[in-house]
């Protein structure tokens, strides 16, 4: 009986759990060596992403995580942002070439998400998915369904 009552105690709270934050470096398989990339800049001839092939983590696929980064607006409107990609660095897609796709995340809110200051570093939380994404910009090797936009502090 007690195990039964600790066990309904216990349920709810299941649901509950914190996502777990994640970090660039973790969405590369161990095993995967990332090749260094040709310096480039906007308007010269190397503005193309590299490493098309770069293998994703596997076992990430359906977590719910947190991952910083910053926002590289895609669709929405000047109060909210319903589709971007999440970078580890600002300017990246932009200014400078592509990350590898296991750099890169494809974000969709649903409703819409406020991302106040597209130059400032945001935590964003959702349930990751190793589909991958193509777009005119970038190819992705993760896909996420926005939950929530913090601060990076």
């Amino acid at each position: 009986m007690k195990k039964y009552l600790l066990l309904l105690a216990i349920l709810p709270l299941m649901g509950w759990a914190q996502p777990k934050d994640l970090y660039w470096e973790d969405m590369v398989p161990e095993d995967y060596q990332l090749p260094e990339q040709p310096v480039a800049h906007e308007g010269s001839n190397n503005m193309v992403q590299m490493n098309l092939d770069a293998p994703v983590v596997q076992a990430l696929d359906g977590q719910e995580v947190r991952i910083p980064g910053f926002v590289v607006p895609l669709e929405g409107d000047e109060d909210t942002l319903t589709e971007f990609l999440l970078v580890p660095y600002f300017g990246a897609c932009i200014h400078v070439p592509p990350p590898p796709p296991n750099q890169i995340v494809h974000v969709k809110f649903a409703d819409g998400a406020p991302v106040d200051n597209l130059f400032d570093a945001v935590w964003i939380t959702g349930k990751l998915s190793t589909q991958g994404w193509t777009g005119d910009i970038a190819t992705v090797g993760y896909t996420m369904q926005g939950i929530k936009v913090e601060p990076y502090e």
